[in-house]
């Protein structure tokens, strides 16, 4: 009765962590969404910021992702100036 009782209890926690696994895969595999005009991010933390790398200035495609206010992770991309326009006369 020990066995069975012990086999079942490892049987559900081998699911259980499986099912966390399963979930934290899907998070990454998401696409950012693009960023509306009014659209609310409600940014608690900014985790990571990143932008295609040109030496020219034009507008390019850049993400950022966040923490919100709910501690839910998320991804936005936008359009932006490239840094290059920094640097410009």
């Amino acid at each position: 009765m020990k066995l069975r009782t012990f086999m079942l209890g490892g049987a559900l926690a081998l699911a259980a962590v499986s099912g966390l696994a399963q979930a934290d895969d899907h998070s990454t595999d998401a696409k950012p969404v693009p960023y509306q005009y009014g659209m609310p991010l409600n940014i608690a933390k900014v985790l990571a910021m990143n932008e295609t790398q040109t030496d020219e200035c034009k507008v390019i495609k850049a993400d950022i992702k966040f923490l919100d206010k709910a501690g839910k992770v998320e991804d936005v991309s936008y359009r932006k100036m490239s840094e290059a326009c920094d640097f410009q006369n």
